[in-house]
């Protein structure tokens, strides 16, 4: 299957993906609570605007709002109804952004967790998740997204159930999930674990790989564990542009552009193709990172010491690939950006 991705993946050996979604619609005026994929409709001049703002700081793909635009989500919105229109009119705006920029631009369909519990904790079953993923991608589809973005999954049957989604819809896809606990996903996966599922699916993604988590450090540590399990697929990185800290009565964080710029270099360094960033990554932050990216040459692989000199400290001392039992506990599935 031909798509701009899948072009770009084969003639460029880095790719800047985009920032976050949620922390720049809050500057656009997002209430806290406030569904953004709704803005797809009340609010496209906006929607356009973020995905405008990516490419202009020199982004090659960006990922569309509509990470929480499933049934399952929707549904505590009274949205459920939607999730065909809401996941076209995300492509759709995208695909009049990416079409106007004067270069190749992959547009990415951002699919983001269902929120729910998988049997027999909870009422989620396989065929129910691949049905609310499908639902999503075949708007998407129709809105004109080059590739379905599959992101923030803590679950290795919830990745599985987007898998199988994609290729009903017949989508190329990309998996990302988040390891923000000692290393691990909040349901105990490591790094090197993902890698060899990845391979085991009958329609494997064009690449995988970690957003969001815990810091710019933290993240660069998992890329590692990705590259040390020895995958030739391509990598992404989306890490978070520091630490959220509160100050003012709103979250901040705490990672400048120069601090992003040396994270980007150092994730292309430890292999991974496709950089980007999560929360809290601002279009300044983009174009610091797209400059340096542009600007130094490729270094040797970093050290963990390396990375913590340049990055910040790791917020554990468990890369979570270790003996030690991961985290078993379940969760709902948190929003990107």
């Amino acid at each position: 299957m031909s798509n701009v991705l899948t072009r770009l993946l084969s003639s460029r050996d880095w790719l800047l993906a985009d920032g976050a979604t949620g922390t720049n619609l809050f500057n656009m005026g997002l209430s806290s609570g406030e569904p953004p994929e709704l803005w797809n409709v009340d609010h496209p001049d906006r929607i356009a605007t973020l995905y405008r703002n990516a490419v202009e700081a020199g982004s090659d793909l960006f990922l569309t709002n509509s990470f929480g635009a499933n049934a399952s989500r929707l549904k505590l919105h009274g949205a459920q109804g939607r999730v065909r229109e809401l996941n076209r009119l995300a492509a759709e705006i995208g695909r009049d952004v990416a079409e106007a920029a004067g270069r190749p631009v992959a547009v990415c369909g951002s699919v983001g967790p269902t929120g729910e519990i998988f049997a027999p904790i909870g009422t989620l079953t396989h065929a129910l998740a691949v049905e609310m993923f499908h639902e999503q991608a075949e708007g998407l589809k129709e809105g004109g997204a080059d590739v379905l973005w599959v992101e923030t999954i803590s679950a290795p049957e919830e990745f599985v159930a987007a898998a199988e989604a994609a290729r009903l819809a017949g989508m190329d896809w990309c998996g990302t999930m988040s390891f923000d606990t000692a290393g691990r996903t909040m349901m105990g996966v490591t790094s090197a674990q993902l890698a060899a599922l990845v391979e085991t699916l009958p329609n494997p993604p064009l690449a995988f790989g970690a957003n969001c988590g815990v810091g710019a450090a933290d993240l660069m540590r998992t890329i590692l564990g990705f590259t040390a399990a020895g995958t030739e697929r391509p990598v992404i990185a989306k890490g978070n542009a520091g630490i959220p800290k509160y100050h003012d009565g709103h979250i901040h964080y705490d990672g400048t552009p120069e601090l992003m710029g040396e994270y980007a270099c150092l994730a292309r360094d430890a292999g991974a193709t496709i950089i980007g960033g999560c929360c809290g990554t601002m279009p300044e932050h983009l174009r610091a990172m797209r400059a340096a990216l542009e600007g130094r040459p490729r270094g040797p692989r970093p050290s963990f010491e390396e990375i913590s000199a340049k990055l910040g400290a790791f917020s554990s001392a468990s890369d979570g690939t270790g003996d030690d039992e991961g985290p078993t506990r379940e969760r709902r599935g948190r929003r990107r950006g």
